[in-house]
């Protein structure tokens, strides 16, 4: 479905757009346009492909006029474009909503008036059940994605969106985060000791959002099946793992409880039991089929079968052990952000930073466009 389009990348600069450059080059786009406003992160991507079919757009998806001449000629969209981090989205609800809600209407508005034929919405595993402002914008964000179906006329455009959790590696998420406190010698910081998440990968990332470009029918929501980690024996096996590289025994690693932070949630869930009910699955995700009844979509067809027995959230799935968490971090490139000695990180005035504390809400970073 890919190959020989024309492709439009918003959030191009964030981790998720980053990782999903190479990926949708290798699949023979004819043009990749990459839309974001974060300049300097724009001039590092475009630093680091060296490719005659990337463009690379200055632009805001709050500016309508300019996602039109960005949309102009394009085939599919892929929008990542958005707040998510959950402490800046509690603190700054109004741009939160300017970003993820108002912006993504200007997507679906310019997609219909340009003539797209594909849009795929990143939405977020805290979409389900939204406990804060950045899983309230992205469920609001899932609802305006499938409703654009029903306002795209006689047009062959489709909107689905993908759901999902926490990517293994991501830049300043909990894992290179735990990293550098085992480098500092400790402490690991722990919101608390309940948390659970489910993982993915970039690769498990490109997958779902290239199956839901071809077998979408309109307004579903596709969620990855990933496995599920306790945040507890995550930063066990990473000081178990890790603290030998830097020089220390792993005993001398302590972890600190420090409580949650505003918004967050101890456990994360794919679906509701609502969802569950419209769900259908494959071997590598699940489909839930839009509820209002004009958008219903024969999900059979696309190689979909009816879901049964679905876990619901990280709290009652199966958890990975402490080796699998290893050969997990392994087989992503986790352990190589390990070399080099251990060091202390002074600030500007000379003296010890002060110690990170962990989220573990989606990326501990904002990917705006």
């Amino acid at each position: 479905m890919i190959s020989g389009k024309n492709i439009l990348l918003t959030g191009g600069a964030g981790s998720v757009g980053r990782a999903l450059v190479p990926k949708i080059l290798e699949q023979d786009p004819a043009v990749l346009r990459v839309l974001d406003n974060n300049e300097p992160g724009l001039a590092k991507v475009r630093s680091s492909i060296d490719d005659d079919r990337c463009r690379y757009l200055a632009g805001d998806v709050r500016d309508k006029d300019r996602l039109a001449r960005a949309m102009e000629d394009i085939d599919i969209v892929i929008h990542t474009a958005a707040m998510k981090h959950v402490d800046v989205c509690e603190y700054n609800p109004f741009e939160a909503v300017k970003t993820n809600a108002l912006g993504l209407q200007n997507v679906v508005d310019t997609a219909i008036d340009t003539n797209v034929q594909r849009v795929v919405f990143t939405s977020s595993d805290k979409a389900v059940n939204p406990a804060n402002t950045m899983g309230t914008t992205k469920l609001l964000g899932e609802k305006l994605i499938t409703a654009g179906n029903n306002h795209r006329g006689d047009r062959d455009l489709r909107f689905a969106s993908v759901r999902f959790g926490n990517i293994i590696n991501s830049s300043q998420s909990v894992i290179p985060i735990f990293t550098e406190q085992i480098r500092q010698g400790g402490p690991v910081t722990l919101t608390d000791e309940r948390m659970t998440r489910f993982f993915l990968t970039y690769d498990d990332v490109f997958d779902l959002v290239s199956q839901a470009v071809t077998k979408m029918q309109g307004g579903e929501v596709f969620v990855y099946k990933m496995p599920a980690i306790r945040i507890e024996d995550l930063a066990e096996a990473m000081i178990e793992t890790f603290a030998p590289e830097f020089g220390y025994d792993p005993s001398e690693i302590d972890v600190d409880v420090i409580g949650p932070r505003p918004g967050e949630t101890f456990h994360e869930e794919i679906m509701t039991e609502r969802e569950a009910r419209r769900a259908y699955e494959n071997d590598s995700m699940y489909a839930i089929q839009p509820e209002m009844d004009q958008f219903q979509a024969d999900q059979n067809a696309a190689g979909f079968t009816e879901s049964s027995d679905i876990v619901l959230s990280s709290e009652n799935a199966a958890k990975l052990s402490k080796a699998e968490i290893v050969a997990l971090l392994n087989e992503n490139g986790a352990l190589a952000t390990t070399s080099g000695p251990k060091h202390d990180v002074k600030s500007e005035s000379g003296t010890e930073s002060e110690e990170k504390s962990v989220s573990f809400d989606e990326e501990a970073i904002i990917d705006q466009q």
